[in-house]
């Protein structure tokens, strides 16, 4: 576990807990370690909601598939991120999700159980432990509510214009990368491909935006 333990500290769930701490909470806690190769699934929609997942490295992407076969990312976790939290912690029975490797990945998993309820060697940070993912969660809430902000709006054009301007504003700069490629972008506001480029063309045309792949600038 040592050979993680830098990303590992910069993991909003162990914030404030220290590193010898942290080695020998891991060890309480189950973490165990899998890798995925690109496009693998970590987590299946249905299976049981019971595991709290660290990425360690590479990426995840967590969507959603309706009943039409309808694609739509709901996130995109990297390196120190986690995942599958909120549901785990709900006890919801099944996972409404699926969780993908974005890219060849190592992923830790925690059962949350083990999170939630304090253990017999009585650790002494598990209180704050408890304390992150509360704040976790909340952060997530404060996510999932920026993306509805964007998902909500009337047209592809707006729908472009208002996720981008909630990036700018998280990065705090007019220019910055998004996570995600076109199609991606696509399945993330929930609009069609082809559409999303013609409306990105037609802001770069009118001088709102310049873009290169996944770089943008915001005039």
């Amino acid at each position: 576990m040592k050979k993680y333990l830098e990303i590992l500290k910069k993991c909003p769930l162990f914030f404030e807990i220290d590193d010898e701490s942290l080695l020998k909470m891991l060890n309480c806690l189950g973490a165990r370690i899998l890798s995925f190769d690109k496009k693998y699934t970590v987590f299946a929609e249905g299976t049981p909601a019971k595991y709290v997942g660290i990425v360690l490295s590479g990426s995840v992407q967590v969507i959603q598939v309706d009943y039409y076969g309808n694609r739509s990312i709901l996130s995109e976790i990297g390196a120190s991120g986690l995942f599958a939290e909120e549901f785990a912690c709900a006890e919801t029975s099944s996972l409404p999700v699926t969780v993908i490797a974005n890219e060849p990945s190592e992923i830790m998993l925690i059962d949350c159980s083990h999170i939630l309820h304090t253990c017999k060697n009585g650790c002494g940070h598990h209180h704050q432990l408890i304390y992150n993912l509360m704040k976790d969660l909340a952060t997530k809430t404060i996510m999932f509510h920026h993306r509805i902000e964007a998902t909500s709006k009337r047209t592809t054009r707006e729908k472009i214009l208002s996720y981008l301007a909630l990036e700018a504003k998280q990065c705090g700069k007019n220019s910055f990368e998004i996570p995600f490629d076109r199609q991606e972008l696509a399945d993330y506001l929930e609009v069609d491909r082809s559409g999303l480029s013609a409306e990105i063309s037609k802001l770069k045309k009118d001088g709102l935006i310049e873009n290169n792949k996944n770089y943008f600038r915001l005039l």
